[in-house]
């Protein structure tokens, strides 16, 4: 039988997936199983997207320029010029298949097999599953929940920095945290960013969703390397259209641009129709980003204050996108996740969670699950309280 690569065998399983198995045995038993485990928001697409695919008219539906439809990279050229910030559309935009694609794309084009790049972590998990792929290194900055996941000292950044580091990457508002930087944090990113002439990555996917009068801040924004900063952007959660698969790649760099370019065209275009709801999705109304901010307010408070309320449970209060991490009084969460489903109801109900150790460069933290609050309000309610029964019951509890 042939070999197959190292690579294959390094890509790690998905945290957020590799429990499924579980979670459909659990449903065929007849038990209901509440989802806290994926960033699925239940949240409706904009009706202005769906009218669009709705009413289509086409014959053919064919390739689009390798780097997205000119009036698409145009429309969003305007999106980010009503956030304070100038781009060419032609030479500073390039829509890509999800964000995925983007930073899988901006890796290849930055880092050499073996570079590295630092990135706090607990981050989103398939980042390492990028850094495989492209043959690079994930140095973690470990953030504490004792601060909320606040963006660490830069001097553990700095200790970090080898002849090999060419990138820093975050992820703001963050998956899994939660924690929204300030304008001071990222003032402080860019001036080590400066001062070694690194790439900064920056995922800002959730960028509508923050709360409680918090403002974003874009890396775009930072003076002074501005061909330094490559930005990470998506329509999935934005406009909770996760099945599109349309992202965007963004620079001011245009030696960059131009070579993810090249990745661009090796994979010939962007799908048609998810672009033809990306660009349907940008005449979306502000009032139903400021209903689904509202919704989700309801829907953390939710979680987050009744997590809190079980002895033993720390979980900080993020400030965007919507996730939280919770530490939990048990031994393993990767083992406790796998029992709620294999093991535990309430009323014929469970929860399946992601366990957070996925979201460590090196599986090093046990104690904390990531909770995705996208579903309905009388849902997570059932769902703390099996939560908090589960707790109350499992065999591994220190």
């Amino acid at each position: 039988m042939p070999q197959l690569s190292a690579k294959s065998h390094a890509m790690p399983a998905s945290p957020i997936r590799k429990l499924v198995p579980f979670a459909e045995k659990a449903k065929e038993k007849g038990t209901i199983v509440h989802h806290l485990n994926i960033g699925q928001p239940d949240i409706a697409t904009p009706k202005v997207v769906l009218d669009e695919l709705k009413n289509l008219n086409l014959n053919v539906i064919e390739y689009s320029h390798s780097a997205g439809f000119s009036s698409y990279r145009k429309g969003l050229a305007n999106y980010y010029q009503k956030l304070g910030v100038n781009l060419d559309a032609e030479k500073e935009i390039m829509i890509t298949t999800g964000g995925s694609e983007a930073l899988i794309f901006a890796f290849q084009c930055c880092f050499e097999p073996g570079d590295e790049i630092i990135i706090p972590e607990p981050f989103y998990a398939n980042y390492n599953g990028f850094a495989t792929t492209c043959g690079i290194k994930v140095i973690p900055v470990t953030a504490s929940i004792d601060n909320g996941f606040a963006l660490p000292p830069i001097s553990a950044f700095e200790e970090k920095i080898t002849a090999n580091t060419k990138g820093i990457l975050i992820c703001n508002p963050g998956n899994p945290t939660g924690y929204l930087y300030s304008k001071e944090e990222l003032d402080s990113l860019r001036k080590i960013v400066q001062e070694k002439d690194l790439f900064l990555f920056a995922d800002e996917v959730y960028r509508e969703f923050c709360y409680d009068g918090a403002t974003h801040t874009s890396a775009l924004e930072l003076k002074g390397i501005e061909q330094n900063v490559v930005l990470v952007d998506s329509v999935s959660k934005r406009y909770s259209m996760c099945g599109a698969r349309i992202g965007a790649l963004i620079s001011k760099n245009h030696q960059f641009m131009e070579m993810a370019l090249k990745f661009g065209q090796a994979r010939l275009s962007p799908p048609t129709l998810g672009q033809i709801a990306g660009e349907a999705a940008l005449k979306t109304p502000t009032s139903y980003f400021d209903d689904v901010s509202a919704e989700y307010v309801e829907r953390r408070d939710i979680i987050v204050d009744g997590l809190n309320k079980i002895p033993g449970v720390k979980c900080p209060k993020p400030q965007g996108a919507f996730y939280c991490i919770a530490e939990l009084p048990i031994d393993d969460a990767d083992h406790f996740c796998q029992w709620l489903l294999e093991r535990f109801e309430m009323e014929g109900q469970t929860v399946m969670l992601a366990p957070a150790s996925g979201f460590y460069a090196n599986n090093s933290v046990k104690n904390q699950v990531r909770i995705a609050y996208v579903l309905d309000k009388k849902h997570l309610y059932n769902a703390v309280k099996c939560i908090e029964k589960a707790l109350a019951e499992y065999p591994g509890i220190n």
